[in-house]
């Protein structure tokens, strides 16, 4: 693994249906800072590889190295003490929508508290008072009380990734987390990523279909055609030509 990478994957593939590869042997190395941001059309495996490295998708083959260990080879115990340290953000929240505020950001917890404690809502102080503190800092200290399904998008999406952060993560998974909301928004939270991911210093990676948000938020961008990486560089590097690569044909580019 080289140093400087938070994560380092080889030649990993993944199929769901035999002979047909949605990611073909990528290799890569995520920074262990930035926002690494992958693009590219429907159905070319961006979710799939984000998925991968936590392991919601099984990986057909392949190698994905995260603080020394192979996530592949983990067994179940293995595998639940890694994502104690992958936040994850979801396109559609995945909030409990019949709890509170609070109650969503302490789920972040779960992973470093007894089960039967969790169950009786028994957590320490201190993860009490982180909660307090993220909230205020995503803009929903108003909001400690109010049920999940009481809030908008954005709101919800805030939670989302004030949860993710009472994981205290070393990586930051996120899987189109603008995709369900207005422009406006959209840029509100991906603001909010990049501002609390460079002040915790915790690296990013996500997938997106807004090329335009890739390139004003993004360090690095990974894009993608096909199930495999056919462009990786700076945001500023998108020419329409890599463009074209990456969503084919150029009818969309006008």
């Amino acid at each position: 693994m080289n140093q400087g990478a938070a994560l380092s994957i080889r030649n990993l593939s993944k199929e769901y249906v035999r002979g047909k590869p949605v990611l073909r042997d990528i290799s890569l190395d995520v920074s262990d800072q930035g926002i690494t941001a992958i693009i590219g059309p429907s159905g070319t495996g961006k979710s799939t590889l984000i998925r991968c490295i936590n392991r919601l998708v099984e990986p057909t083959s392949g190698e994905i190295m995260f603080e020394g260990a192979d996530m592949v080879k983990l067994d179940r115990r293995g595998l639940r003490l890694a994502r104690r340290h992958i936040g994850m953000v979801f396109q559609e929240y995945n909030l409990v929508e019949r709890l509170t505020v609070m109650e969503n950001l302490l789920c972040g917890r779960l992973g470093y508290v007894a089960p039967l404690k969790a169950w009786l809502r028994k957590y320490p102080p201190q993860d009490i008072a982180r909660a307090f503190e993220l909230l205020d800092v995503v803009g929903l200290a108003d909001f400690v009380n109010q049920r999940a399904d009481s809030l908008s998008g954005g709101q919800r999406q805030r939670v989302g990734i004030a949860r993710a952060l009472m994981q205290e993560p070393k990586l930051l998974l996120a899987d189109e987390p603008t995709s369900s909301l207005d422009p406006k928004t959209s840029v509100e939270i991906m603001s909010l990523i990049r501002d609390l991911c460079r002040q915790h210093a915790i690296p990013v990676m996500i997938n997106m279909h807004d090329v335009e948000l890739a390139r004003r938020f993004a360090d690095r961008v990974l894009g993608m055609s096909q199930g495999t990486v056919v462009y990786d560089g700076p945001p500023e590097g998108l020419s329409d030509e890599q463009l074209k690569t990456i969503y084919g044909g150029q009818d969309w580019l006008h």
